[in-house]
């Protein structure tokens, strides 16, 4: 069940079958991806007294948004103004311009694009309260506890709009569970006058000290007289106009087909209709995405190379013109927002692709080892200087790059046992400075020196480095980038072992072991040799990763 098509679902019931004393109860205490508060959950204690004063309680803990939803929709198909209503809720709220809200268990950094997914908005609530008007209760703790919001939306309550008649109780989560508990199932007493036993909370809206909210035994309830005979079909159309769907505004129109609002609802259909772009992305809202499906899009975007500008999970900018490219492409209108039939077919092309490079890349690692080897065969593998270094010269990462360089260690050391006491502390200084300039000092100074070869190599080694440092550097750049942490690193260099390419150690550091095993997979895979990872590199490794 989607969270859009949640809270647009009791629009949709048929009237309800039951009449009475209805109360919601919410604790929300472990959140997944926020900090978890101490009390909230001490509200459900509320549920065993206001079920002995007669109501019906839904009540649930740790909801997620879409849980939440669905008693939300319970709780508005049980109440048509008969009789009493108490909401009680604990846990993270938020708020921005357009409302507040109460935040699912598994809400992750909402923005104010996505809160309406991530959470419930109170003026939902405030709504199917007003029924009840004189017999309404909001009861709303809250802790002083951090929670990551995204931009636009604030922490904590701002600015109710509390409908007429309805009285609400904020203030500490573990106070107003006291109060839900001690105060609401109490018969004879009034809202007001049960708050002067606790002086932190704090009492809005509909205050009457003189009217019990539950009357005593043998006491005649106060009726409260509907004075519009249309009350309840405007309450629902206000809460459809603010979920704002076309599903909601069909759903209106089932119920009432020949309502008050029959002719603005029929309107408001045909313009989303005329509006394929708000249509579209309504669609993609009720599917309720994750950010870690959203990540998954991205990826197979990447993959097909069409770049969304980062895996974050965020569709911005960047996303939305991927997601444009390969509408166009596949014969789909180019919205920039994603149907789930899309998804499917996006996936099924990534996966294919990543079959594809794969195969691909097998195919070139294969070619150039079998270069590598050939040019082996016939220069370093007769063990002599000359080859050796020739060898590494052409494939300084090559598959026996590790022989020829131990092999050369006898070389160097024979070399420096014979040469002479000057040649060598020349050559020391060289290669303690470790500069292009010394090590051309170095052989215009001793031209037939012990160490010519090897500075030579080092002059050329420094030489490609100095021609292609600005590239390395921005590659360096990209993938600090990344913001890779250790255990994604760890991955990367378990992928490489799996692959034979001998990163090193697999510790999440990126040695010069790691490197050169990054820069034969990119060689493999036709992709810039750096040795560093950028977001194509990454991808292509973790797709890699769950082929095999």
């Amino acid at each position: 069940m989607r969270l859009r098509a949640s809270l647009a679902a009791f629009l949709m019931m048929s009237v309800p079958v039951w009449a009475g004393d209805v109360a919601l109860v919410v604790g929300n205490e472990d959140y997944a991806n926020g900090r978890d508060l101490s009390a909230a959950d001490e509200i459900l204690d509320a549920v065993a007294p206001l079920e002995e004063a007669g109501f019906e309680v839904l009540s649930g803990s740790d909801l997620t948004a879409e849980a939440l939803a669905g008693l939300v929709s319970e709780l508005n198909a049980k109440v048509d103004g008969t009789g009493r209503v108490v909401i009680a809720l604990a846990g993270h709220f938020g708020n921005s311009l357009s409302g507040n809200w109460i935040i699912g268990a598994d809400a992750e950094a909402p923005d104010l694009g996505v809160i309406a997914t991530q959470s419930v908005p109170l003026n939902i609530l405030m709504d199917i309260a007003a029924r009840a008007p004189g017999g309404a209760v909001v009861a709303l703790g809250m802790e002083d506890a951090e929670f990551e919001f995204g931009a636009g939306v604030r922490p904590g309550l701002d600015g109710l709009d509390i409908p007429q008649g309805v009285s609400v109780i904020t203030g500490p989560s573990g106070d107003v569970a006291d109060y839900a508990k001690d105060a609401l199932g109490e018969k004879g007493q009034s809202i007001a006058n049960a708050l002067n036993a606790w002086p932190s909370l704090t009492g809005s809206g509909f205050m009457a000290p003189l009217v019990p909210f539950l009357p005593s035994d043998g006491a005649t309830p106060p009726v409260v007289a509907k004075a519009d005979p249309d009350a309840e079909q405007k309450a629902f159309w206000k809460v459809t106009q603010d979920i704002g769907t076309m599903d909601a505004f069909e759903a209106y129109l089932k119920r009432h087909p020949d309502g008050l609002f029959a002719a603005d609802a029929r309107a408001e259909i045909d313009k989303i209709k005329a509006q394929p772009l708000l249509l579209a992305e309504q669609g993609e809202k009720a599917l309720n995405l994750s950010r870690d499906r959203r990540r998954e899009i991205q990826r197979a975007l990447s993959l097909l190379e069409y770049d969304p500008k980062g895996i974050d999970g965020i569709f911005g900018r960047g996303s939305r013109a991927a997601i444009q490219k390969w509408q166009n492409v596949n014969g789909e209108t180019a919205t920039g927002f994603v149907t789930q039939s899309q998804i499917e077919r996006l996936g099924a092309q990534a996966d294919r692709r990543a079959q594809e490079l794969e195969i691909e890349a097998e195919k070139r690692k294969i070619e150039l080892e079998r270069k590598d080897r050939a040019y082996w065969r016939a220069t370093g593998q007769g063990g002599d200087e000359t080859g050796l270094r020739a060898y590494l010269e052409r494939y300084p990462d090559g598959v026996f790059a590790e022989i020829a360089t131990a092999r050369l260690e006898p070389f160097e050391e024979a070399r420096r046992a014979a040469a002479a006491e000057q040649d060598r502390a020349a050559w020391d200084a060289a290669e303690s400075v470790g500069s292009l300039a010394a090590y051309e000092g170095y052989v215009q100074a001793n031209p037939e020196g012990a160490f010519v070869e090897q500075a030579r190599a080092k002059i050329a080694e420094l030489e490609f480095e100095a021609k292609n440092a600005g590239a390395l550097e921005a590659a360096q750049r990209n993938e600090e980038r990344l913001g890779l942490n250790g255990t994604t690193r760890r991955l990367v260099e378990d992928r490489l072992e799996s692959l034979g390419l001998k990163p090193g150690a697999v510790d999440g550091t990126f040695d010069d072991d790691s490197r050169r095993a990054i820069r034969r997979y990119q060689e493999a895979r036709n992709l810039p040799r750096t040795g560093f990872l950028n977001q194509q590199t990454l991808v292509r490794l973790l797709a890699d990763s769950v082929l095999r």
